[in-house]
């Protein structure tokens, strides 16, 4: 097979149109809706509403965040395929050069929704396809160890029973459900760890608190506990089946997608800051000169091009992590690589973005500083930096998560 790393010629319209979207609807309410911590953002029903409107016309595949539905990625036939996934990833990167917290508050686009296209079987897509889904891992003591689970779910007849409690849970109180993963015994570690799918307004099921936070405040981030919560037994996402030999499998299958999206926002927000700085420096009189050594230039335009290579590093590694997901070949190495990479790369350039342009960038005149802010997250959630490194060193040195911990 053959890659290229460019934008695929059929994903080019939407990239406009998802451009001109970040551009002329997110942009104008971003300081709104980060000022207004919790507030639901109305303006997004609208275009929630268009994006159904292109997925249901099939005119617009992949636009939106929820991730690829494995029917539609490649066939596995030996032919090459630039499908939804990479269209995903191309559409969030614009969304985030509009405004990353408004993203992560569209209707129907949570991460959830990315665990249901990974392990869900026909009729569970069929029947959660419309919904909005929130996804809920972290606990209380976890952190990024998401293999130490301790939320559990026992099977009573017709029915699985959870109890436990899920922290930063994102979109997880406006989120029509949520995927929670949970363990159905302990005692045999990852290999009994499955997602459910929990529909709002279960009764046992509560939202604790909204958090508040350094960045992305558009979206809701909560914490919610599982109390004698009563689910019907078809709402066990896959199998419930327990394989020592797939272990942790349908969550790795989610991370694999989930993780070049993450490295999609984090490329789009950085990319939004990269251009703002460009013209800020281009207005103090600060030329950038591609046709000269860095090193004679002056030292804010030659940081300017070392962060311009650095993102540029991450927009590649990110677009070959997804176009494998598309072409069903194993990316769980590139997928962690994307993520790590973009998620550094992403913080350390908004926050040089804001250095650069001094008080200009710090103050609220710009979006520099709030850009700093949104970007951090996405160098956190999805897996740390240090997991995402751990994973790498494993896949490298063909060491298991007990050899490597």
């Amino acid at each position: 097979m053959t890659i290229s790393l460019e934008t695929p010629k059929r994903h080019r319209m939407l990239v406009d149109q998802v451009h001109q979207v970040a551009m002329n609807m997110l942009r104008p309410i971003s300081r709104k809706y980060d000022r207004a911590e919790h507030a639901y953002p109305k303006e997004l029903d609208m275009l929630a509403a268009m994006i159904d409107g292109f997925a249901e016309s099939g005119s617009s595949e992949g636009a939106g965040a929820s991730g690829v539905r494995r029917e539609h990625a490649g066939a596995g036939d030996g032919s090459v395929r630039n499908g939804a996934h990479l269209a995903s990833v191309l559409s969030i990167a614009e969304m985030c050069w509009g405004d990353t917290a408004l993203l992560l508050a569209m209707p129907r686009q949570g991460l959830g929704n990315s665990a249901i296209a990974s392990v869900a079987d026909a009729e569970q897509l069929k029947r959660f396809g419309g919904s909005w889904a929130a996804m809920a891992i972290t606990e209380p003591g976890t952190g990024s160890d998401s293999a130490n689970i301790r939320t559990t779910a026992v099977r009573d007849g017709d029915w699985w029973v959870i109890n436990g409690e899920k922290i930063y849970v994102t979109a997880g109180e406006r989120a029509d459900s949520v995927v929670v993963w949970a363990t159905l015994d302990r005692s045999l570690g990852r290999a009994a760890i499955k997602p459910f799918v929990v529909e709002k307004g279960t009764p046992g099921m509560k939202v604790e608190r909204l958090e508040r936070k350094l960045g992305i405040r558009a979206s809701d981030t909560a914490a919610i506990t599982f109390t004698d919560c009563r689910i019907p037994a078809a709402n066990l996402l896959g199998s419930a089946d327990i394989d020592d030999k797939q272990g942790f499998a349908g969550a790795m299958a989610t991370f694999d997608n989930t993780r070049p999206l993450v490295a999609g926002m984090a490329i789009g927000c950085a990319k939004a800051a990269l251009d703002l700085t460009r013209d800020l420096l281009q207005r103090a009189g600060v030329g950038i000169d591609y046709d000269r050594p860095v090193g004679v230039q002056v030292a804010a335009a030659a940081k300017f091009i070392q962060m311009e290579a650095d993102w540029e590093a991450a927009r590649l590694l990110t677009m070959q992590a997804s176009w494998m997901a598309d072409n069903h070949r194993p990316n769980s190495l590139e997928a962690s690589m994307a993520k790590a990479k973009a998620g550094r790369v992403a913080s350390d350039i908004t926050l040089s973005c804001v250095e650069l342009c001094g008080s200009v960038g710090y103050s609220e005149h710009e979006l520099l500083e709030k850009w700093a802010r949104d970007s951090k997250i996405l160098d956190i959630f999805e897996g740390t930096q240090q997991i995402q490194q751990l994973i790498v060193a494993r896949r490298v040195l063909g060491l298991s998560s007990a050899e490597l911990k």
